[in-house]
């Protein structure tokens, strides 16, 4: 099932859920979870809009220029000893 497909279909079941009582809910719910193959929780999650959006990393690592210039001397010296090893 594509991704565009699968955001029409929880859109809408999303509808039906709305307008169904509990036992309604409770046998789109079964439907939705064997079409889809999701966990019967996180199909609740999606299809009540409370499920968690993916994080995004946004951690970033900056050095100043004499470490960065260190770990570029660090850094050839280990790839030209290693050419040197495999060459022997």
């Amino acid at each position: 099932m594509t991704l565009a497909a699968r955001k029409e279909l929880i859109g809408a079941v999303r509808s039906r859920c709305s307008e169904a009582d509990r036992t309604g809910r409770k046998v789109i719910l079964d439907e939705f979870t064997k079409i889809t193959g999701y966990h019967r929780k996180h199909a609740i999650r999606i299809l009540t809009g409370h499920a968690t959006p993916a994080r995004q990393h946004t951690c970033r690592i900056v050095v100043d220029e004499a470490v960065n210039e260190a770990l570029v001397v660090l850094w050839e010296a280990c790839v030209f000893s290693a050419s040197v090893r495999d060459a022997t």
